[in-house]
């Protein structure tokens, strides 16, 4: 039984990687079609993947070998960047009518917003990582490509998803969750590549003009940010975690947190280079005063949302999409509590650091796997309906 199931996996995966490079949207009676029903949800796997790279390269103890692991993995998330973005493509030219609902769809639309970050993650492994491989002339060219097209898709996203759920989509009021974070997010992440591009910027007005850029990209999506937290957390409150498959979503609350440290951190650094010595020395001061305290809500946070996933996983919680939302916001965690580090040369922060990012490196191992082993064999790319976060049961358990 398990020859013929291993069998039966490769197999699929085989039909997979066919379906992608030809566009052949074609399955069989019992299987549904790969490129059917393929959701911007699926670019958190690259975002998830991604920032196990970059928290990894940045990571400020030394493990031997854990760089050479980090630019294993970079590749990896680029990889599966262009696979998906040439699955996406062919999906908009087979079924463009399916593709065009995902808009429409009040939870599946917040999604969108994955796509620029995972463009913009990728950005930041080639130059914290990628130069490695590529060498630091193609390495920044690819992040300024890579940087380009996800701000510009972070900031669409940012304000046309909320303006959707203005004037569009009908909201009830249990509705908030962590999902409504995904498509406000972005801009802070393009803030943080932003902030390592500086140092490859000529002197003068164009390097001042990113540094404020970026600052003002932090701005917009903290506030953003601290407005939806606000109301998932009002939610809660009244209406409980609201089903098993959205609870791991919780963590994406995480993400503008942790990110906006990594942000504050990474600009107070940079800041040098751009504006005045005393100005400069005041960013850098706020990068410790900012961050602080935003990393003790971020620790009380990571507590709750322990809680509550461990709950809901002794109640039987399924696989689905949404366990990809434990990955990149610890990631981000990880990478503002290095920053953190930088910033005191305490050494809490940096065991601190270390400790998350084994627990990343545990989860994003965990959610790989059970994607491959049951997102691709038992459809993952079935339709959405009104509410498209799916849950999925394991064969093997």
């Amino acid at each position: 039984m398990s020859a013929q199931r291993h069998a039966a996996d490769r197999g699929i995966l085989r039909a997979f990687a066919l379906a992608i490079l030809s566009g052949v949207t074609a399955a069989p009676a019992d299987r549904p079609s790969i490129l059917g029903y393929l959701g911007p949800n699926w670019f958190a796997s690259v975002m998830g993947t991604g920032i196990v790279a970059n928290a990894g390269a940045s990571l400020p103890v030394h493990v031997p070998g854990l760089r050479a692991f980090a630019l294993a993995v970079w590749v990896a998330s680029a990889l599966w960047l262009v696979l998906l973005i040439l699955a996406m493509i062919a999906h908009w030219l087979r079924n463009p009518t399916v593709a065009r609902s995902h808009v429409r769809n009040p939870t599946m639309a917040h999604f969108y917003g994955a796509a620029p970050m995972a463009l913009l993650t990728v950005a930041s492994g080639a130059l914290i990582v990628g130069e490695d491989l590529v060498g630091a002339r193609v390495a920044v060219d690819m992040a300024w490509m890579l940087w380009i097209a996800g701000t510009l898709g972070g900031l669409f996203t940012a304000m046309s998803i909320p303006y959707l759920m203005f004037t569009q989509y009908r909201v009830e009021p249990d509705a908030a969750f962590g999902g409504w974070l995904m498509p406000v997010v972005p801009p802070m992440v393009a803030a943080a590549t932003g902030s390592l591009l500086i140092p490859h910027m000529a002197p003068g007005t164009g390097r001042a003009t990113m540094l404020y850029g970026c600052y003002a990209m932090f701005g917009l999506s903290l506030v953003a940010s601290l407005i939806i937290i606000t109301m998932v957390w009002s939610r809660l409150s009244h209406f409980g975690t609201s089903g098993t498959a959205r609870v791991p979503t919780l963590w994406i609350v995480l993400g503008p947190l942790g990110q906006s440290i990594t942000v504050a951190g990474l600009l107070g650094t940079d800041a040098a280079l751009a504006v005045d010595d005393e100005l400069a020395a005041g960013m850098r001061v706020f990068a410790v005063l900012y961050g602080v305290p935003v990393w003790g809500f971020a620790v009380l946070w990571i507590g709750l949302a322990t809680a509550l996933t461990v709950r809901t996983l002794r109640r039987g919680m399924p696989f689905a999409l949404t366990w990809w939302s434990l990955t990149f916001p610890v990631g981000t965690f990880v990478t503002g509590t290095t920053q953190l580090a930088v910033h005191t040369a305490l050494p809490a922060f940096r065991y601190a650091a270390a400790v998350a990012y084994v627990g990343l490196l545990c989860t994003w191992i965990l959610v790989a796997v059970r994607t491959f082993r049951v997102g691709i064999t038992r459809g993952l790319f079935t339709p959405p309906g009104s509410d498209p976060i799916r849950a999925y049961k394991d064969p093997a358990t």
